[in-house]
């Protein structure tokens, strides 16, 4: 990659003069710029960098291969399952019977499309345990945000107005509490124990008839499992209250447990995680929310249902707690992750949850010796270092992160969770190999024996991106995103 000529902006590349474009021939004979009105010409130019069509393939080539994705590397980022997304999945996303689609047809004119819909959802109830599912919303805290809005729609249905708390663990992902406070709800945490688990006895001390739900992630944000489920779902529900199950970290149970068989009255599914459908940086996403027997009219309009002669149709139930998107979702989304299903078929589904879980405990034992682990117990998808084991030298888990880009890695989740000053929170999946893992090992290790030996090199890194250390707090303060802005600043 020539970044040094080719990584400049577009702007700077370009001179007074070169042009990369041809217009056709104007066939309209009576047309002509001059005959445009006023109000529709610019009073001056667009300010576009002038540069020939070469330039601007070899500019924005080599700036395509300064991502980094799973395509392109071990991706560890702990919390987020970036797991391998089959290009099968985006093959059939792709196809035009799919995607000419318009969501005003009439259900007579999209069969296929709803039958696909309506497989999934059975193919989620199936895996969750759970009794029936809506895909409407758009992400994963949407999807959390609806699910608890099914809790409060469940309460109110029952007068049960005072039932405003949910129970947040303090190891949980920080969109629990947050969709709980955008929902009017308010936020009560419980503490952990040393072992990273749901303290039960202080559980114990907030549960009355204000509960409305607790907010579980099992294994937990810690990679840990929550042994005490059983006895946590008897104590809520015995108060009155619900169980909601957050399914970020449904990958390492894929296969071998059900949420639904836990105990667990409502769940959200990231599939962007889980189920293989890219991240989307923001973009397209998908939360599904299941739930249990008897809370089914309270999900979401539409509803995707399947009639008695084997067609499919769409309905609203006037039980519902209304819409929380337009039509029923981001369905090329959908597509990806029903591919994803089918293409392992439950034969190969259910060793997904034991690999990912194979490998976060191969990476773990084989560095806990360089590395802190606080909490040395068997893991599941994931697992936290707090740091180097030798802090003397004063170097952080940023200083280990940034060396990792250096060798060609991403870097694991770093300070997160909070329960950890220096956490390392790393998450394999399941899709990689041995070589891979041993080599991230190798690396990992290597960084280690750095911070011993040369403290000051390792806190420089890293020393051969593009990108080096920016300084995030400036760039939040003042944001230069154009090029005019950027001649300013250096103006001044």
């Amino acid at each position: 990659m020539n970044s040094t000529f080719y990584g400049k902006l577009i702007f700077e590349l370009g001179e007074t003069g070169r042009v990369g474009y041809s217009l056709p021939k104007n066939e309209l004979s009576d047309y002509n710029m001059a005959s445009l009105p006023e109000g529709l010409k610019r009073k001056e130019s667009m300010g576009l960098p002038e540069v020939d069509e070469l330039t601007v393939v070899r500019h924005y080539t080599n700036m395509s291969n300064n991502n980094f994705g799973v395509d392109t590397g071990f991706y560890p980022l702990g919390s987020c399952t970036m797991k391998y997304n089959p290009k099968i999945n985006e093959e059939i996303s792709n196809l035009p019977a799919f995607t000419s689609l318009h969501p005003l047809q009439s259900a007579d004119t999209t069969q296929g499309a709803l039958e696909l819909y309506y497989n999934l959802q059975r193919s989620l109830s199936e895996i969750s345990g759970l009794s029936e599912f809506t895909l409407n919303p758009f992400a994963g805290a949407h999807g959390e945000l609806t699910g608890l809005m099914v809790i409060r729609a469940y309460h109110n249905s029952r007068g049960d107005y005072k039932r405003v708390n949910v129970i947040v663990p303090d190891s949980a992902h920080g969109t629990n509490p947050a969709s709980a406070a955008v929902c009017g709800l308010k936020v009560v945490q419980v503490k952990s124990l040393a072992d990273g688990t749901v303290d039960v006895d202080d559980l114990k001390a907030h549960l009355d008839d204000t509960v409305a739900a607790i907010m579980l992630t099992n294994p937990n944000t810690l990679g840990i499992f929550e042994h005490n489920i059983p006895q946590i779902a008897e104590l809520v529900h015995d108060c009155g209250g619900l169980l909601y199950y957050d399914g970020a970290n449904l990958n390492a149970l894929l296969g071998k447990c059900r949420p639904g068989d836990m105990g667990f009255d409502v769940m959200h599914i990231n599939l962007h995680k889980t189920f293989s459908t890219p991240h989307g940086g923001g973009g397209p996403g998908s939360g599904p929310v299941g739930v249990r027997e008897g809370l089914e009219k309270f999900l979401p309009n539409p509803h995707v249902k399947k009639a008695e002669d084997g067609t499919f149709y769409v309905e609203n139930d006037k039980d519902s707690l209304g819409s929380v998107s337009g039509f029923t979702g981001n369905f090329t989304v959908m597509m990806k992750a029903y591919a994803y299903i089918l293409t392992l078929g439950k034969e190969n589904l259910k060793y997904v949850g034991p690999y990912a879980t194979l490998n976060a405990n191969y990476i773990k034992d084989s560095l806990k010796d360089v590395y802190e682990l606080p909490i040395d117990v068997v893991c599941k998808h994931e697992f936290v270092f707090d740091g180097l084991k030798d802090k003397s030298q004063g170097v952080t888990t940023m200083n280990v992160a940034k060396r990792l880009l250096d060798y060609g890695f991403h870097a694991p989740t770093i300070y997160f969770p909070l329960l950890f000053h220096e956490s390392l929170m790393i998450e394999p999946a399941e899709n990689e190999s041995k070589t891979t893992l041993d080599e991230f090992i190798a690396v990992m290790r290597k960084i280690a024996q750095e911070a011993a030996e040369d403290p000051e090199m390792l806190k420089a890194a890293p020393h051969n991106t593009p990108v080096r250390r920016p300084d995030d707090t400036l760039a939040a303060t003042h944001p230069i995103v154009t090029y005019r802005e950027l001649l300013a600043d250096s103006a001044e």
